[in-house]
């Protein structure tokens, strides 16, 4: 669908990106103007419209465009010879920090859009982000070492408590952003809690 715009000269392509996440990121969908994002990459409207149909699809390539880099970047680096559960949790929140120190535009548009609630995208974008969520949780547990687990307690349950806590830890922390003037979320304080959960889940659930 997009060959067009992929078979562009890579500077090219970063010029349209980057305006495009600095657009959408600084206002969302509804308020984001495409006059802004051709300013910005240099390009014409007609030129724009020419590789992405509407605003709506440049936004949804987008999305996925910056989720798909991020989860390489992150694959790249999580060891999953790791197979106590909760050490690769840990490994997963500290790339994750990483990540945002060296993406952190990527990661603001990323936060964006879990706010978005404009009609003309959020039940397609919701779609969007609820698969790429259940896929990455299922590869995270990939080759975990189950015989940690406690032996009197289903360990699929044990899996999906663990699973709803942090969803909706969150959850929680996404709502206090959503207050916030900036919609800025506190990775570092996400973190440190995180790590009470983690002390609290390792001694109900391992032997």
């Amino acid at each position: 669908m997009f060959s067009k715009f992929l078979n562009l000269d890579k500077e090219k392509q970063d010029r349209i990106i980057n305006a495009a996440i600095k657009e959408f990121a600084q206002k969302g969908y509804s308020s984001a103007s495409t006059n802004e994002i051709v300013k910005e990459a240099e390009i014409s409207k007609g030129l724009l419209f020419h590789y992405f149909q509407n605003k709506k699809q440049l936004y949804l390539f987008l999305f996925d465009y910056c989720y798909e880099l991020l989860a390489d970047e992150f694959y790249k680096k999580i060891n999953f010879s790791e197979e106590d559960f909760f050490k690769r949790i840990r490994h997963a929140v500290s790339i994750k920090m990483d990540l945002l120190s060296q993406y952190p535009d990527i990661f603001k548009f990323i936060e964006e859009a879990y706010f978005e609630d404009s009609p003309l995208i959020k039940i397609e974008l919701g779609k969007r982000i609820k698969e790429l969520t259940d896929i990455n949780f299922g590869k995270i547990y990939q080759g975990i070492d189950l015989s940690k687990f406690r032996e009197d307690v289903d360990v699929q349950k044990i899996l999906k408590i663990i699973t709803w806590t942090f969803e909706k830890l969150s959850e929680e922390e996404l709502n206090k952003a959503k207050l916030s003037p900036g919609h800025e979320i506190d990775f570092q304080q996400l973190q440190i809690k995180a790590e009470e959960y983690f002390e609290v889940l390792t001694t109900c659930f391992y032997k």
